[in-house]
């Protein structure tokens, strides 16, 4: 494909206050494999009254593939306006990869944006390139796995912010829509999760935008992004929820499936979609919700989900198979999740089987270890609770 872009897609990271994550990131990405032609660098560093030391860190780092600028803001412009303000460097560039400085990157991360990108051009239904790989479902705290169809790549109608990549078009779709100043607590399908972040989230707006638009990101079955939850804006304390596996290796060839060829499509809620086309059901006239968190949706007669309704219960599925969408898909019978005709009604008197939920997705502790980690998560809250 012949790509109208002005040049490679230039890598902007996103710093504040954290010296150390910005050294760490900008060390991982000098240590990626790039193409021969020149690659630009811009550093973005908002204003604060004690981040000298940043600053320093920025203009030091010696960036050998291209050039590299050190952009500075003249006011504190928080964590939104600062997001908001950088991806104008798409417009002028063609294409940009944003990190945030609190990540860390795989040496294939501008290999395999470059050729998200390439496969995404023009396509309206895309709305931008995750780096990154979900493994938990946040809605729900559990475990998330996507199927395996094949490709590189599965659909998600969550936005990505920990390693996302956009070109010109898609970003002028994002803004013009942001800039018509819509409430997104009057959407429709945004889940309360994501609309109660705080205003210093620009995420949540470009959720809001996927859903409501009906488009979605490429995500990576393997991630070229992990997230080191370092202490910030968004952070509390620090932690590793949300790390995960990266690609070690580089130089791979990426075959992407398009959204008519794909079994791995993920709404905001991180339901497979897909499973529709198991039961021979029009996704029209199905509420999916295996994870039990999602409200029904109106004018939908069929329901697929672990929660006990009491409409009658057309067929049920067991929850054996990992991921669980494979335990609908290859139609293995149990009690565990409950496809319902919502126009008919039923007395059905189902208990939740909540230890059994529990050890389906849990990773094997000792018991030791469990009142450790309850411990230490509690002393942080204690702290945060009284502002140590």
């Amino acid at each position: 494909m012949t790509s109208k872009y002005k040049s490679l897609p230039v890598i902007v990271i996103i710093a504040f206050n954290r010296p150390d994550s910005l050294s760490r990131i900008l060390h991982s990405i000098s240590e990626a494999k790039y193409p021969k032609e020149n690659v630009n660098l811009i550093i973005s560093i908002d204003k604060s009254d004690n981040n000298q030391d940043v600053l320093d860190v920025a203009n030091k780092f010696d960036w050998k593939n291209g050039d590299k600028k050190v952009k500075y803001q003249s006011q504190n412009l928080g964590l939104r306006k600062h997001i908001l303000k950088c991806m104008s460097f798409a417009s002028e560039y063609g294409s940009m990869i944003m990190l945030e400085d609190d990540l860390y990157v795989s040496p294939d991360y501008y290999n395999y944006s470059k050729q998200a990108l390439e496969f995404s051009e023009n396509n309206k239904n895309i709305a931008g390139i995750s780096l990154y790989n979900h493994q938990y479902n946040v809605h729900k705290q559990e475990n998330f796995i996507t199927i395996e169809d094949g490709y590189d790549n599965y659909y998600f109608q969550f936005a990505s912010s920990w390693g996302q990549a956009w070109n010109a078009q898609q970003i002028k779709f994002f803004l013009d829509w942001y800039n018509q100043k819509i409430d997104i607590n009057k959407l429709e399908g945004i889940p309360t999760y994501v609309s109660n972040w705080s205003e210093k989230s620009w995420l949540k707006h470009f959720i809001a935008y996927t859903v409501s638009q009906d488009k979605y990101f490429i995500y990576p079955k393997i991630s070229l992004t992990t997230n080191f939850g370092d202490e910030g804006a968004n952070m509390d304390v620090s932690n590793t929820y949300y790390q995960v596996p990266i690609l070690l290796s580089s130089g791979k060839k990426y075959n992407f499936s398009t959204l008519n060829e794909s079994r791995a499509i993920y709404d905001v809620y991180f339901e497979n979609i897909c499973i529709s086309n198991e039961l021979n059901l029009d996704k029209k006239d199905i509420t999916i919700d295996l994870y039990g968190i999602k409200p029904i949706e109106s004018g939908k007669r069929y329901l697929l989900t672990s929660l006990n309704y009491n409409y009658k219960i057309i067929k049920s599925f067991a929850r054996s198979f990992k991921p669980h969408d494979l335990n609908i898909i290859y139609n293995i019978h149990g009690t565990d999740f409950f496809l319902y005709d919502t126009n008919v009604k039923s007395t059905n008197n189902i208990k939740i089987k909540s230890f059994d939920i529990i050890d389906y997705n849990k990773k094997t502790i000792s018991l030791t270890e469990s009142f450790v980690i309850f411990r230490h998560k509690f002393i942080q809250r204690l702290l945060i609770f009284f502002g140590k």
